[in-house]
């Protein structure tokens, strides 16, 4: 029975690292959107969910107009948001209209809550081999124009571009068919590059769902968008950013959010979550740029580890004692060796080693990866800590024991005998852009809040410290090492 509840345990924890908690239920969602320390997110029908911390997501976001597949942008100190009314075989056919609509916050508790009345951008009349339903928005960082991308399967995916201070189409603007077989896209732009992402295959049939997000990419926001081996996405390109996974399928409707320099999260929905009953739900995953590309980074999900530094690649550990295994000499001087029986040597275990590590607080320092037990940790979620966007947070811990990591108040980092819940022991770790990883504490003693500037950071090749975060330096920048 004992296995059973560790077993029934080790699924829960795993369960509760892939999806996000409470009820975020939602399908064909927009784009994450943060207005006053919360996160928004809009989907189709009307309403949306609304999370705290970016971890825990509940029904309680508020737009009107019903409709499907919104998306929604900050512009100045106004919020943009645009949807699609009926099209998408909705209702029986693919006559459809898109609108756009502002308010001033995206708080439905807020005095200042009120959005304006929707304007129609475009449109379908059902006989062309167009849907006007799907639109994704893009701010050009570069230019300031405002583009809308939209359609499905039925027919193609449209450009067109809006006033960025009305929202209103701007006048003399001609659509422009820039991509086939697919919908529910989205545009962005980074280093010079403007990225189409596409939502291809099937959709709306729960668990035989077979939606996946494809991209392409162009000098031009107005295209072609080719894929990575130069095939137009207008005759039907497009490389894979996600697609199923174990217990989830059908990812569909990518938005991408900046939280930080080098920390980017995609949003999406799986169609199904096997986990929770095949329903359509929000997912959150780190965006991995590799080659130029983007594709769906992994969310940290605990387990045994070595913390391996990126700027030296030396390894976390416990300020302790090296204390030496024993063997029996072998080297080229003993002739006899190659005689000898071959016979392995078993690792160093906590047992034998334990006994010499003080029974107080313990330094963290950085050293040569020898597999010894002061450098093996066992990192595992804390369902009931809260989160941020993509994960729970964990605690650190040497494997089998409960001495956890901890930063002090002067910014250092220690580990204490056992581990107690002080957010000061609660970590937050996040894929950067690159597939490494950020460390960050919950909090640090004397400071009030949630830390979001100081991060774990190798201040030499054997100091570990905390300082601020800086995604141009490697000494921010750690690997995991499963065990």
């Amino acid at each position: 029975m004992k296995r059973l509840h560790t077993i029934l345990a080790a699924l829960a924890v795993t369960a509760a690292a892939n999806a996000q908690i409470g009820a975020p239920y939602i399908h064909d969602p927009s784009t994450l959107a943060e207005c006053e320390g919360k996160y928004y997110t809009f989907g189709t029908g009307g309403g949306g969910l609304i999370s705290e911390d970016g971890w825990s997501w509940n029904s309680g976001a508020d737009r009107p107009g019903g409709g499907a597949a919104p998306d929604v942008l900050k512009i100045g100190d106004r919020y943009l948001c645009i949807y699609g009314a009926t099209g998408g075989g909705l209702g029986g056919g693919h006559a459809g209209r898109i609108l756009t609509m502002w308010n001033k916050t995206l708080d439905p508790k807020s005095p200042d809550f009120k959005w304006s009345e929707a304007v129609e951008v475009c449109a379908s009349d059902g006989m062309e081999d167009q849907d006007a339903i799907d639109p994704g928005l893009l701010l050009d960082p570069t230019t300031g124009r405002l583009w809308v991308s939209y359609g499905t399967y039925f027919g193609t995916i449209r450009l067109i571009e809006l006033d960025p201070k009305t929202g209103f189409r701007k006048k003399g603007n001609k659509e422009k068919d820039i991509a086939i077989d697919c919908e529910a896209s989205d545009l962005m732009y980074r280093d010079g590059w403007y990225y189409l992402l596409g939502t291809h295959g099937t959709c709306c049939d729960g668990v035989n769902s077979t939606y996946n997000i494809v991209v392409g990419r162009s000098r031009s926001v107005e295209g072609p968008y080719l894929d990575n081996v130069g095939r137009d996405m207008y005759h039907g390109g497009g490389k894979m950013v996600i697609a199923a996974e174990d217990r989830a399928c059908g990812a569909g409707h990518f938005g991408r959010f900046i939280v930080d320099e080098g920390v980017e999260v995609m949003s999406f929905h799986w169609e199904a979550d096997f986990e929770l009953s095949g329903r359509s739900v929000l997912a959150v995953r780190p965006i991995v740029w590799k080659n130029g590309w983007p594709v769906a980074g992994d969310n940290f999900k605990g387990g045994n580890f070595w913390i391996e530094s990126e700027r030296r690649g030396y390894a976390l550990e416990l300020t302790v004692d090296f204390i030496r295994m024993q063997q029996a000499r072998q080297g080229w001087f003993n002739r006899n060796q190659m005689e000898q029986p071959v016979k392995p040597i078993a690792n160093q275990t906590l047992e034998e080693v334990i006994g010499t590590w003080p029974k107080g607080e313990i330094p963290a320092r950085i050293c040569d990866y020898m597999n010894r037990p002061h450098q093996r940790w066992t990192i595992t979620p804390v369902d009931s800590a809260g989160g941020y966007l993509s994960n729970p947070y964990f605690k650190i811990t040497i494997e089998g024991t409960e001495r956890a990591l901890a930063a002090t108040a002067n910014k250092e980092v220690t580990t204490v005998p056992a581990y107690t819940g002080g957010d000061e022991q609660l970590w937050r770790i996040e894929q950067l852009t690159d597939g490494t990883y950020r460390i960050m504490p919950k909090a640090i003693p004397g400071q009030e809040g949630v830390n979001k500037e100081f991060c774990l950071y190798s201040a030499g090749d054997s100091t570990p410290t905390l300082a601020k975060y800086d995604f141009s330096s490697d000494n921010c920048k750690w690997n995991f090492k499963k065990r």
